[in-house]
């Protein structure tokens, strides 16, 4: 049963650039001042004024682009393809590379540690076929999923709409800041009744981008997931 966002089938990842700084010798320290119409820079001015102007320009290089633009980009393209169920391969291929120009511009290096994670995100769009349920007729596939993370208790929450309002919930383990383990507990049939989830149902997620709109996963099976924030207040209950 395909509940989620979280794959597997969550059937609901220096010092050596600063410039070094060249001191004049005791010799060229002892030696009489230059008179005035003499003066001149010394090459080791010269020289550590060209490294000082290497490594501005590489923190230059290197500042996070601004992401607005791409995740309009990111935006445009998902809305007409229904979540992911109308995209062709060459969407798939088009989407996966403005999500990855997006991760290089994530303003939430350690998302596992940021307030921004916790709270209820609805999917717009993956390219898990089991989340999508696209073997099913229309009629019978969730209208919307979301997914809940409160990432102080390690818990995540996934959730279908109508018609059959399944859920499913899991403990986190983090692997690193931006990487989770996950461990399912229980399925919720119809969001009512619970099923324990069989120990083979464990999976890892990975948060490529994280801002408060908008997060980016990426998940063990190679599924793509983009998700926007509707509820930052909503908390998992309780086991």
């Amino acid at each position: 049963m395909a509940l989620s966002t979280l794959s597997p089938t969550f059937t609901t990842h220096s010092s050596s650039f600063l410039p070094k700084l060249h001191h004049p010798s005791a010799a060229a320290a002892a030696a009489p001042f230059p008179s005035n119409n003499s003066l001149s820079t010394p090459p080791t001015v010269h020289k550590w004024r060209a490294n000082v102007s290497f490594f501005t320009g590489f923190l230059n290089n290197n500042k996070t682009k601004n992401p607005e633009p791409i995740k309009l980009e990111l935006l445009e393209a998902i809305e007409p393809l229904d979540r992911g169920a109308e995209a062709t391969p060459e969407d798939q291929q088009l989407i996966d590379q403005i999500a990855r120009k997006l991760e290089a511009a994530n303003p939430t290096k350690e998302p596992l540690k940021s307030d921004l994670l916790n709270g209820k995100w609805e999917l717009i769009y993956t390219t898990s076929q089991s989340i999508l349920q696209t073997t099913r007729p229309k009629l019978l596939r969730s209208r919307r999923n979301f997914q809940a993370i409160n990432a102080d208790i390690l818990r995540a929450q996934n959730m279908e709409s109508a018609p059959f309002f399944n859920q499913v919930t899991a403990d986190l383990t983090p692997l690193n800041p931006k990487k989770v383990a996950v461990k399912f507990d229980y399925f919720k049939i119809g969001g009512l009744i619970p099923v324990k989830a069989p120990e083979t149902a464990v999976g890892e997620l990975e948060i490529t981008y994280l801002d408060q709109e908008l997060r980016v996963s990426r998940g063990d099976k190679g599924n793509l997931f983009v998700l926007k924030m509707i509820d930052p207040s909503y908390r998992i209950p309780s086991k």
